[in-house]
């Protein structure tokens, strides 16, 4: 290497450096092991009815790709079929579909909260939440976690202060590293009281939680003062994901929203998808009423064995706290035939480095048996 091109590339090998020096450099690895990782929590990634949608819409002459924006000739069908149903689905006003979740946040958090504005973030929210409130146009606070008070101050103190826009309370549903739930029910009355909107993230509590799989804040869906966002790489198994709201902040974003208005339009062969995804949601409640019983037995399992946190959901955070133990850790259940992922900082703040286990359809309760059962092993053997 010469030193020109060591010169042009010297900041960023500090930087690699410094990430491996603290234990958080990251890699890209194939998938291998048992799942106790993915966010498929349905199972319905490798679903034969989405397999056999596609074959057919493909048959039928659906094309692969868009081939340009919604507001070109992107605009197709498949698109169009897919907000309709998914609005009716999640009883709402409206649907605009996105290509991804962090896409639907980013552009959600870009377009309507306007300058003069007010963003009140969960401090666990996810990075495409702070991301897109950062690229924005309002201010923004940060509140503490699941603490409605703390939103309730944070918002008396900005208007204290002679904030005069709207306020937008942003928070996840169900938070994807720790795996417990927001105080929707409190939040929807503080944000009635201070004429605010609340947009909630429902990524990993679409098709697992509410009936039918329609989510954690499905009983206040046709809110004006809502907007959700359903992600569909989750437990739809599929990609993309659904924004609901009313007609004219639909309407807005479709005219306004950079992320819409100059990005290909997402694959029709996935909004076809995602429609039968919603689909097996109502015709399968087998397979939510089955990983139900999942997390009932793997939390009933973990107070039986003691030194692991339940978390009342399907995402069960081991908090190691050491960036090196965890990752040592998941090294160690994956040579097991585990495959369970480190989660380090920026992920997650610094100090609570940790195992996020996943329980998917892709596992039954032997397998959960088992995990729990070597993670304790290897836990123990830390200590002695």
């Amino acid at each position: 290497m010469s030193p020109i091109q060591a010169a042009k590339i010297g900041d960023y090998l500090k930087a690699l450096d410094a990430l491996k020096d603290d234990n958080r450099l990251r890699g890209l690895r194939p998938r291998a092991g048992i799942d106790f990782a993915s966010n498929d929590y349905l199972a319905l990634a490798s679903a034969p009815r989405l397999k056999n949608a596609i074959s057919a819409a493909l048959e039928t002459g659906t094309p692969i790709g868009a081939g340009g924006s919604r507001l070109l000739r992107g605009n197709c069908e498949e698109h169009e079929g897919l907000e309709a149903e998914a609005a009716q689905f999640f009883r709402a006003e409206t649907a605009l579909f996105f290509g991804a979740g962090y896409v639907a946040n980013f552009a959600v958090l870009t377009t309507l909260p306007q300058r003069g504005d007010l963003l009140v973030l969960d401090s666990l929210v996810h990075a495409s939440i702070h991301e897109g409130a950062r690229a924005g146009r309002a201010e923004i606070r940060i509140s503490a976690h699941n603490d409605p008070q703390s939103v309730e101050n944070t918002i008396r103190d900005w208007r204290a202060k002679g904030g005069a826009g709207r306020v937008w309370i942003v928070v996840e549903s169900l938070y994807s590293m720790d795996g417990d739930f927001a105080p929707l029910a409190e939040l929807i009355v503080i944000a009635d009281r201070h004429d605010a909107f609340l947009m909630v993230d429902e990524a990993h509590a679409t098709g697992v939680f509410g009936e039918q799989g329609r989510g954690l804040a499905a009983s206040y869906e046709g809110r004006e003062n809502l907007v959700i966002v359903h992600t569909c790489g989750k437990a739809l198994g599929a990609a993309g994901a659904l924004v609901t709201t009313t007609r004219v902040l639909r309407d807005f974003m479709v005219n306004r929203c950079r992320p819409f208005i100059f990005a290909t339009a997402p694959s029709p062969l996935m909004a076809v998808a995602v429609r039968e995804a919603l689909l097996i949601l109502q015709d399968e409640p087998e397979r939510q009423q089955r990983l139900a019983s999942l997390v009932t037995f793997t939390h009933r399992e973990i107070i039986a064995r003691g030194g692991l946190t339940r978390s009342d959901s399907q995402i069960v955070p081991y908090v190691v706290g050491d960036n090196a133990r965890a990752m040592r850790l998941a090294s160690a259940l994956q040579a097991r035939g585990f495959d369970i992922r480190g989660i380090r900082p920026p992920t997650v703040p610094a100090g609570t480095a940790r195992l996020r286990i996943s329980l998917t359809l892709n596992v039954g309760e032997h397998d959960v048996r088992a995990m729990l059962d070597a993670l304790m092993e290897e836990v123990r053997g830390e200590i002695s």
